[in-house]
């Protein structure tokens, strides 16, 4: 497929030199434009007959700006455009269309001739796959639908391929984005790890789902919103529960369990296998990973099920959580909150199993952590204490005291930091002797990670940049597979740009891509923002300013931090940007953002005309002098080389 698809372009290279009449007639015939096909199968679009093919029509034209070939049938309605997008004279969008509405296109956004990123439109759906390799095969998904990822989960299962599956599945890092309690991220942490290797099994023993089987339908209730701080979560997180997809085989229809899916930016992912259902395995639709008790199918130590005791309290946790919605006040949602403290401990100490009793009583950690930070419980931070004294007394491992004592530390701050007359600066003296004690206490525990972090960030915010670099470094060379030495790692890349080439590349809203390097020979401005910062915006008027005065010699490029696209593509319509701009998921967690390890917006990078970094952190009021600096030299070594 590659290779006809580049063959098509080389056929196309001379008819988009010129829009004319003998343009086309030197340019392809309708039939062999109509030859194409969609690299990725299973796609819904208009077919004409071999005999139809010869009364339809193929013109070049301008489509938004571009050039492009348009394919129409004999009654003028369109069947495919062929665009050049980068004015290369080479076709780099290769768009089908079902009854005159675009269904799916083909995307080269790197314009190396073989089309790597693959989206769906209006009656096909609204899909976005990215092929890293241009091999044809979607190695990753930019945009799906929770519809659509039960189809996949479908077509995996009937197809035996788990490299299909792994492309819906949660991965480590998204879970990381999902900010979820560790509670719960430990809970999905080990479902995730093993899925891939269960799915594998499960297809060498099912026989429900088979090559002929294809997807109906989803059936779900309505999604849910999990609101930021239940369970220790630091954000809202939407989640669809028992979820199904309908398979028809055959002519018989049957259901395929597809279980959680959770929303991560613009892709929704499963968190466990699809696994079809029968009469012998309905009791799966009762399952659940956020609405329903963290313990599915938890196992005691003789009976393989939870003790009457630990059912009686699940029940009693249950009604407490069904009644959390009346709690409105501060007052009364920290009542709540401590009651439901005291019922974890009781579920703790009712199970068996160690693994079983961290949960809850990482939970109930979670939970009074995250109380005190929102305000509903002042006291938190003193209950959190009470928990550590008393796992202390039991012996409990290092594990679990470094857990609480770390969500211990950072209540007292946030409580100290509510004060009416806080002193900010001893108040932060003290959380950073916390931290650094912290982590010589509990050096290789999972927090260690992030306290090294966070005393990283705050040293470069108060411009001791050599200690900054120093706890940068320990976090990439002590935890090299956390999450924070991604941003460590960029965080001191950052610190020690000035001076060096700055690479940068990443995906532009519209699928193209951006990449610094097309900017040589002039003076470049990177600006790292979102549109929930006014400061950004405000620094935008200034931007514009100068590219209308310096466009010839200076440049700007925006990376997006914003985790939802939407806001950036409702921003740039009613304020339209005279610059590219770079968007992945993630936010602040994103690859662009991580690279450099940003840790907030605005953050502005002033580049030179050879592409190396004059300032890791210039404000918007120093810019104009530095650029005029920057453009007298260059002035001055061309005045001096034609000497």
């Amino acid at each position: 497929m590659r290779h006809h698809l580049a063959s098509f372009c080389c056929l196309l290279l001379s008819a988009f030199v010129v829009c004319s009449p003998w343009a086309v007639q030197a340019g392809p015939s309708s039939a062999q434009a109509l030859r194409l096909n969609p690299v990725q199968p299973h796609v819904d679009f208009d077919r004409p007959t071999d005999a139809d093919a010869e009364g339809c029509t193929i013109r070049s034209e301008q489509v938004g700006g571009d050039a492009a070939w348009v394919v129409e049938s004999p009654e003028g309605v369109v069947l495919r455009k062929f665009v050049d997008t980068n004015g290369d004279n080479t076709v780099d969008q290769w768009r089908y269309f079902k009854d005159g509405l675009e269904v799916y296109r083909d995307i080269d956004a790197d314009f190396d001739k073989r089309a790597d990123q693959f989206r769906w439109f209006h009656t096909e759906g609204s899909r976005w796959g990215v092929d890293e390799t241009a091999d044809g095969k979607i190695d990753r998904w930019k945009r799906i639908s929770p519809e659509e990822v039960s189809a996949e989960a479908v077509r995996a299962l009937a197809a035996g391929d788990a490299e299909r599956f792994e492309l819906i599945l949660l991965s480590d890092d998204e879970l990381n984005q999902l900010g979820t309690g560790d509670a719960r991220a430990a809970q999905i942490e080990e479902s995730i790890t093993t899925a891939v290797d269960r799915f594998r099994k499960l297809v060498a023993q099912q026989r429900d789902v088979t090559e002929t089987s294809q997807w109906v339908q989803f059936s779900a209730s309505q999604p849910g919103l999990v609101p930021k701080g239940t369970d220790g979560s630091t954000k809202d997180i939407e989640v669809y529960e028992n979820a199904i997809a309908v398979v028809e085989t055959s002519g018989e229809h049957g259901q395929v369990y597809v279980g959680t899916l959770v929303r991560v930016g613009d892709v929704w992912r499963m968190v466990d296998i699809p696994r079809p259902m029968s009469a012998e395995n309905t009791e799966l639709a009762s399952r659940g990973v956020f609405f329903q008790p963290a313990m599915p199918e938890r196992q005691s130590a003789s009976a393989g099920a939870p003790s009457e005791k630990t059912q009686q309290l699940l029940s009693e946790l249950e009604k407490l959580d069904a009644e959390a919605a009346r709690a409105t006040s501060p007052e009364e949602q920290g009542e709540y909150v401590l009651k439901r403290a005291k019922l974890l401990e009781r579920i703790a100490a009712s199970v068996p199993q160690p693994s079983e009793r961290r949960m809850w009583l990482r939970q109930e950690a979670d939970m009074l952590s995250a109380a005190v930070q929102t305000g509903q419980l002042p006291e938190g931070d003193e209950r959190l204490a009470e928990l550590f004294n008393r796992l202390k007394q039991q012996g409990a491992d290092d594990d679990m005291l470094a857990y609480v004592k770390f969500r211990q530390y950072a209540a007292q701050y946030a409580v100290a930091l509510q004060q009416p007359k806080a002193n900010f600066q001893s108040l932060q003296e003290t959380w950073l002797e916390n931290l650094e004690s912290f982590i010589k206490e509990y050096p290789n525990s999972h927090d260690a990670a992030e306290a090294m972090l966070q005393l990283a960030i705050a040293r470069e915010f108060e411009g001791e940049d050599a200690k900054a670099r120093a706890w940068y470094a320990r976090v990439v060379e002590q935890m090299p597979d956390s999450a924070a030495a991604k941003k460590a790692a960029g965080a001191r890349r950052r610190l020690e740009s000035e001076g060096k080439t700055l690479e940068l590349s990443g995906q532009s809203p519209d699928g193209g891509t951006v990449d610094l390097k097309r900017f040589r020979g002039k003076v470049v401005l990177v600006q790292y923002w979102a549109t929930y910062s006014d400061q950004c915006k405000a620094d935008m008027a200034t931007l514009k300013e100068l590219v209308a005065k310096h466009g010839d010699q200076f440049a700007v490029v925006g990376v997006n931090l914003d985790h939802n696209v939407k806001d950036l593509a409702e921003f740039l319509q009613e304020n339209r940007l005279p610059w590219p701009q770079i968007y992945e998921e993630g936010g602040l967690d994103s690859r662009p953002a991580n690279e450099m390890g940003i840790l907030t917006v605005p953050t502005m990078i002033l580049v030179d005309q050879q592409g190396r970094v004059i300032d890791r952190s210039i404000q918007a009021s120093e810019i104009e002098d530095d650029l005029k600096e920057l453009l007298s030299r260059s002035s001055a070594r061309r005045r001096s080389s034609q000497r």
